[in-house]
Parts: structure tokens; C-alpha cells; sequence
């Protein structure tokens, strides 16, 4: 289908009940793409039944969130070479069978984003999350000059300018990776698009936003954008090589 090197980063928190599944359905789907499971301080047996599933494991020794298991993904796959990184949720809830739409979505674009709001599927927000998520999205839409349902959306595929933009800086802060990142991508002036897909139930494990962190997620969110606008990070050059 593709010669680009694809690595398929997935962040696995306590994913024993689902993380094997999951990755037999994303060889399944994307067989000529590698894995590569980031542990993100698991006490369960997670990082043994993904190497049991045939896919790469590290290990982080303490739980840094999905900001910091996708920074230590950004960061082996500039190390080996890869083109594309695509994140993956170890919870069954990304449909690998959208693996696909997501590539191809890179032939004019450096950041594919999966959203669930763009016209695919019946998933809905509510509450705080769903004002949040709106505010977002306009706000995003005009920084990126392009429409964007789900700027929080962590099934996404990132190409060669933000694998290397990333390995060289990638928040891992709560919405770090999601609101800030995306901050980046834009000031470092990358392509982004957003492809409908459908987001499934979640195979197992346990929500990582309970109903108190619902509750202040709006709040979160904006705090999260705002610091994201003015902080200032050191460069990176993300232009493509000669």
C-alpha cells in the first residue's frame, strides 16, 4: 500500500483486559506497519501480554501520561527512521480498520486527526466536555485555517515534519497532548486535517476521565490553551531535509 516506515505508538495504562486484542486487530489491519506499546507504568500484566502479542514494549518506570508514553514514541521512531507515527488507544475505542483513511490522509497533510464530530459515527459529548470541545474547535479553526471538530481527539497520524518537530519536544502535561501539541504543529507552520471515523466503546480497562474530572474539564481546557499560546518552547526545525 504505502513505503513509508509506519509505527503504530500505543500508550497502555493497566490495559491488561484489552491491549492484546487490540494489537492483533491493528497487525490485522496495518500488517506491514510495526508497534511499538509504551507501558505507562502499568502494575498490571499489560507489558507482558503486548510482547506476548508480538509487538515492541518500553517500559516507563512511572506513569507520565499519555503526553509522555507518545513523547518516548516520537522519540524511537525519529531514532529508527520511521515516516509515519500513528497513536493508537490500548483501549479498543480506535477502530483500526480507519488505519487506513488516516495514511492516505498524509499525502497533503503533516497531522491526520480521526474525528469522531466530522460526520462519521453517532458519538456524542455532553456536559462540560462538550462545551469544551467546541470552544476548542473554533478556536483551533482559525488558528489552523482549516476546520476542526475534535482537536482532542487522540487517534491521529503524524508525518516526517512532525515526528521530527515532536522527538524534539512533546508535552506531556494534562491536554498537553492534544491541546498543545497542536499549538506547535501550527506555529511550526505544519499542515493539519482532520478525516471523519467512527470511535468505539471502550474493550476494557477504566476510564481515564472520571465524573470530577469532567467536571472541571472546560476550565481545564482553556487553562490548558492558554498557557499553550503563550508559553514559548526552543526551536525545532521540522522543514523537511535537502
Amino acid at each position: 500500500m504505502t513505503s513509508r516506515r509506519v509505527l503504530i505508538v500505543m500508550p497502555a495504562l493497566n490495559e491488561s483486559a484489552s491491549v492484546a486484542s487490540v494489537i492483533e486487530q491493528v497487525k490485522r489491519a496495518l500488517p506491514d506497519g510495526d508497534l511499538l506499546v509504551v507501558d505507562d507504568g502499568s502494575v498490571d500484566d499489560t507489558a507482558q501480554l503486548a510482547r506476548a502479542a508480538g509487538a515492541e514494549v518500553a517500559r516507563l518506570a512511572v506513569n507520565l501520561g499519555v503526553g509522555g508514553a507518545m513523547r518516548t514514541g516520537f522519540r524511537y521512531a525519529a531514532a529508527r527512521g520511521y515516516d509515519v507515527v500513528v497513536q493508537v488507544d490500548a483501549d479498543g475505542q480506535h477502530d483500526p480498520d480507519e488505519l487506513d483513511a488516516l495514511l492516505r490522509g498524509l499525502d497533503d497533510a503533516d497531522i491526520v486527526i480521526g474525528s469522531r464530530f466530522a460526520g462519521k459515527g453517532a458519538y456524542k459529548a455532553s456536559g462540560p466536555r462538550k462545551y469544551a470541545m467546541v470552544a476548542l474547535s473554533i478556536v483551533f479553526s482559525r488558528l489552523a485555517k482549516t476546520r476542526l471538530t475534535d482537536v482532542t481527539s487522540g487517534f491521529k497520524a503524524m508525518g516526517p515534519r512532525a515526528i521530527r518537530l515532536f522527538a524534539g519536544y512533546y508535552p506531556a502535561e494534562y491536554l498537553g497532548d492534544t491541546v498543545e501539541s497542536l499549538v506547535m504543529a501550527i506555529r511550526a507552520e505544519l499542515t493539519i486535517k482532520e478525516i471523519p471515523v467512527i470511535m468505539r466503546e471502550r474493550a476494557g480497562g477504566t476510564p481515564s476521565h472520571s465524573p470530577v474530572k469532567s467536571a472541571v474539564y472546560l476550565g481545564r481546557a482553556g487553562l490548558a490553551l492558554l498557557l499553550a499560546l503563550v508559553r514559548r518552547r526552543p526551536a525545532v526545525d521540522s522543514s523537511d531535509s535537502a
